[in-house]
């Protein structure tokens, strides 16, 4: 299963899971399962934790400082935050990383090495792909899969904008905090467009 379709470990108490993904939802779920399940969290790298202190603030005053073009951005600083439950996981030692598997055999997992092991669930923790399907007929151009833009605009189609998907529409885009600039910028082009319209006060 996909970590979408993830719910609650006790769908999966007893059993042996194997939770795929070295970023928030792979150490996440991997930690809510631990208690209930005999859980193996295999990641492609060793994983980065955040450091413990590290919270919303700090995150959004790294990402203003990377949009500057000063550091690193969030990305220097790990990939998974350790927000309490996976705090306490990881310091239980309940929360241990095994690289890859290679292959899947008949009713498992087995490495490179031939070490193998019994699976009865694999919880894919891999990411997410904006569904932009709907948009193909309008023949924008692409990178990468996705919309080229300009800001938060398409550059092929200017009235089209995208807000909140992520970097790739902004950076920080996909933030509560950063999307912001990048609503204004398109609601901004938006008006310069139709300057018959008001602005709404406030």
């Amino acid at each position: 299963m996909h970590s979408a379709q993830y719910r609650s470990p006790l769908r999966h108490a007893g059993q042996r899971v194997v939770v795929v993904g070295g970023g928030n939802s792979g150490a996440q779920i991997a930690a809510d399962l631990a208690g209930y399940a005999d859980v193996t969290w295999c990641t492609t790298h060793p994983p980065r934790f955040l450091p413990d202190g590290v919270d919303g603030r700090e995150l959004f005053r790294v990402a203003t400082l990377r949009a500057r073009g000063q550091g690193e951005g969030v990305g220097g600083l790990g990939d998974i935050v350790a927000v309490p439950p996976v705090r306490a996981a990881r310091d239980a030692g309940r929360l241990r990383r095994v690289p890859m598997f290679e292959r899947f055999t008949t009713d498992g997992i087995t490495w490179a090495d031939g070490t193998t092991r019994r699976v009865d669930t694999v919880i894919w923790c891999t990411g997410f792909r904006p569904v932009l399907s709907h948009l193909a007929p309008l023949a924008l151009r692409r990178v990468d899969g996705l919309p080229k833009m300009d800001g938060p605009h398409a550059d092929s189609d200017p009235s089209l904008a995208f807000v909140g998907y992520g970097d790739w529409s902004g950076l920080a885009s996909g933030t509560l905090i950063g999307v912001g600039q990048w609503a204004r910028q398109a609601v901004d082009r938006a008006f310069s467009h139709h300057p018959s319209s008001p602005l709404p006060k406030g």
